[in-house]
């Protein structure tokens, strides 16, 4: 379900869909850092798991984060970056969101 949910926000083989969920969040991405859009970011995440389909394999699922995997790795050093706290608007919690089929958390 979580590659389904990634793929129906824009994320998907071919690239980003125009007008979808995933070309906002490039957008605004893209304008809060400066023009580009990061690697590690949520829409880069976001865009290699839509095109390769391992939303799921990388641990993000619709039961949570799962251990020792890709997805708990990013949230740790997310965490520790931020004092403790994983940012609402972040890596983690964006691409966790879409994968369980909501909008991703709002900078």
């Amino acid at each position: 379900m979580a590659d389904k949910n990634v793929r129906n926000a824009g994320f998907t083989p071919s690239g980003i869909t125009g007008g979808s969920l995933a070309s906002s969040l490039m957008s605004q991405e893209a304008r809060a850092s400066g023009g580009g859009v990061p690697s590690g970011g949520p829409t880069s995440t976001l865009q290699e798991m839509g095109a390769k389909g391992t939303t799921h394999s990388s641990g993000y699922t619709s039961s949570g984060i799962s251990g020792g995997s890709r997805a708990s790795n990013t949230m740790s050093k997310e965490a520790t970056a931020h004092g403790g706290g994983v940012p609402r608007g972040g890596t983690t919690s964006t691409v966790q969101s879409i994968s369980m089929g909501g909008k991703g958390g709002r900078r």
